[in-house]
């Protein structure tokens, strides 16, 4: 319940270009605003033009680095959800380009938890990334094998204080 409350009245921009995951992500979040984008150019207007408290980029499709730029620029919590681009080497180029979140596509079923995670987290002064290897670390471990932090040690090692 407490997760659902955080969220409540919270302005979500989803942009992502499979009109499947834009609806999931709406049924999933109906105690927000939300606002759903299909492409690029619909993602960035919003963006510019809008005010959102937080941003759910997809990374393929629809120039999600760009978009994590503006929503960053904007000072709108952005979060990366992402099934094509997933891997250890975009996940740490989503953080240190400023994303609060990096998540998954086959998890969005729990982006209430996540999303609340980071509402919590900017509550409290904290790091946005305070609670994502205590989520992520199984799910890597598992994907990836367990030296998946190797490729960009010096990344991991200073985690969650970049």
């Amino acid at each position: 319940m407490a997760e659902k409350n955080r969220l409540k009245g919270k302005r979500i921009l989803i942009v992502d270009d499979e009109p499947d995951v834009l609806d999931t992500l709406a049924e999933l979040l109906p105690m927000c605003d939300v606002t759903k984008a299909s492409n690029f150019e619909e993602g960035k207007e919003l963006l510019e033009t809008r005010y959102f408290d937080l941003a759910i980029l997809d990374i393929m499709g629809v120039n999600g680095y760009e978009l994590l730029e503006i929503a960053t620029e904007r000072k709108v919590i952005p979060v990366m959800l992402t099934a094509h681009a997933l891997s250890p080497e975009s996940t740490v180029k989503s953080f240190k380009e400023g994303a609060a979140s990096y998540i998954p596509k086959d998890e969005m079923g729990n982006i209430t938890t996540y999303l609340n995670d980071i509402l919590e987290a900017k509550a409290n002064n904290r790091n946005f990334l305070w609670r994502w290897l205590d989520r992520f670390a199984d799910y890597y471990d598992e994907k990836y094998g367990p030296d998946w932090k190797d490729s960009d040690k010096e990344f991991w090692d200073k985690f969650p204080y970049i």
